[in-house]
């Protein structure tokens, strides 16, 4: 059964369109270095979708797990492996942001890539940001890509309750946070800033005619 089942998530146009998606390049650069760092390296994709940074990746030499809620992006990610004769290297797993299916400190790198920002309130946030820590090995690296706070004007309110909710965007509850916030929340799990990647803002509004969020793009470190 498919969770998503009638969402877009599972549309076979959005399947299709993850599908051809090409890896993010930043990400691939910081994933070489933790590579030299741990050459059996182990790495967690939370949201693979369709395998655009996971397949990569095992390409690369990683041994990945990729998760997701979608059957139909799942499916699609382990297809693309098995073309590649990746599939040895490359599992796919249902399973939401906040429950990765692996061991304590069992992974060399998490990747959260488009899917913390899908959290529908701070508690399930921090939830997955927790259980990111729980399975990286002291020193992991943590590749975050996620919308910013940035995305709203100033007097934008968040859900009553909530610190970092909004539903402006979509209509949806979904998480956009400050430098300052995104910071501190991956400090309270566990994860330091990692200033050989840098801290870039993408502005979509600007480049997209307002049509897209503002997007973070950061990696850390697990500190213990």
């Amino acid at each position: 059964m498919d969770p998503l089942a009638g969402s877009q998530w599972s549309a076979a146009g959005t399947v299709a369109g993850f599908a051809r998606s090409a890896p993010n390049a930043v990400l691939m650069d910081f994933a070489a270095a933790e590579l030299r760092r741990a050459p059996a390296g182990r790495a967690i994709d939370v949201g693979c979708g369709a395998g655009r940074n996971a397949v990569p990746l095992a390409r690369a030499g990683w041994t990945v797990i990729g998760t997701d809620l979608s059957w139909p992006m799942l499916a699609a990610a382990a297809a693309r492996a098995g073309e590649e004769g990746l599939a040895r290297r490359f599992q796919v797993l249902l399973a939401p942001m906040e429950q990765i299916p692996a061991a304590d400190r069992s992974v060399d790198l998490v990747i959260a890539h488009g899917i913390w920002n899908l959290a529908r309130s701070s508690a399930q946030f921090r939830q997955a940001a927790c259980e990111a820590a729980r399975v990286a090995k002291p020193g992991a690296g943590l590749f975050i890509f996620t919308f910013s706070r940035k995305t709203f004007t100033p007097d934008a309110q968040p859900v009553a309750g909530e610190p970092f909710v909004f539903t402006q965007f979509s209509g949806e509850p979904q998480v956009f946070l400050d430098r300052e916030q995104l910071v501190a929340e991956m400090r309270e799990a566990g994860f330091a800033l990692d200033d050989r990647v840098p801290f870039r803002e993408y502005d979509r509004p600007n480049q997209m005619a307002g049509t897209g969020p503002v997007i973070y793009e950061a990696a850390f470190r697990r500190t213990s």
